[in-house]
């Protein structure tokens, strides 16, 4: 089975918030291999080891992993972009991408987490998936005493700016997947400390009414390691036990 993701995660369809929250594994699983790339890694690199573990893990051949990564300054679109969204095509990179959704920037001082989850020894519901990807970035950011919110007629998670004019929100946290024999695909990005200017050479998802934020830019003085140290928190609460992978 396969989703390009954006139809089945579409909000608008369905109120995540009525979902639970959770996908814990079933009892006697492998804790999920917990990768973290010190070095830039170039977006095809990335997609082709993510494609390889997937396959293994539909074959049964290996653990589920998380792969937290940094990328060079790279556009990517999901099978929704729109190529009005597309402002400055000639700024960066632009990668075409099996994800579900519309444009977003990848680069650094985001935290991207290439999620490899067998949803078959969880639960087979590719909606549950996404709300506990939300549920996951959302407890992650309360480690920050930042207050993150999802909206049911976009995906990903906002912060409220009521100091800011217009909407008063932002997005802080991205979400774009796929799944490939219940195996998912892509995953989650969160601003930590990237260049915000970066992401005006597109609609990010398409959303041009709302903002993007970070958590520096939200005045926290939040490192990468102590980012990926709230994400692994606050990942096992909701997917489970996670071990270093040494690969």
């Amino acid at each position: 089975m396969e989703h390009a993701a954006h139809p089945p995660i579409n909000a608008s369809a369905v109120a995540r918030d009525g979902l639970h929250p959770l996908l814990l594994p079933m009892p006697g699983a492998a804790p999920v291999r917990w990768r973290v790339s010190a070095a830039s890694v170039a977006y095809p690199e990335a997609l082709a080891e993510m494609d390889r573990r997937a396959e293994a893990i539909a074959a049964g051949e290996a653990d589920e992993l998380v792969w937290l990564l940094e990328h060079p300054p790279l556009y990517t679109a999901g099978t929704s972009a729109r190529a009005e969204d597309l402002v400055d095509p000639d700024r960066f990179p632009i990668f075409d991408t099996g994800r579900g959704g519309q444009f977003t920037y990848h680069g650094p001082g985001q935290r991207v987490a290439y999620v490899m989850l067998d949803l078959k020894r969880r639960e087979p519901d590719v909606r549950r998936y996404v709300a506990a990807l939300e549920e996951w970035l959302i407890r992650a950011l309360d480690s920050f005493n930042v207050r993150g919110e999802r909206r049911e007629d976009r995906v990903g998670v906002w912060v409220r700016r009521p100091e800011k004019a217009g909407t008063g929100e932002d997005k802080i946290a991205a979400i774009g997947i796929r799944v490939r024999r219940w195996v998912t695909l892509h995953g989650v990005s969160l601003n930590v400390e990237p260049d915000l200017s970066h992401f005006a050479g597109i609609v990010p998802c398409g959303v041009r009414e709302h903002g993007v934020t970070s958590l520096v830019d939200l005045g926290l003085p939040v490192t990468m390691d102590d980012a990926d140290l709230a994400l692994r928190r606050a990942f096992e609460t909701v997917f489970g036990p996670t071990i270093v992978d040494e690969a």
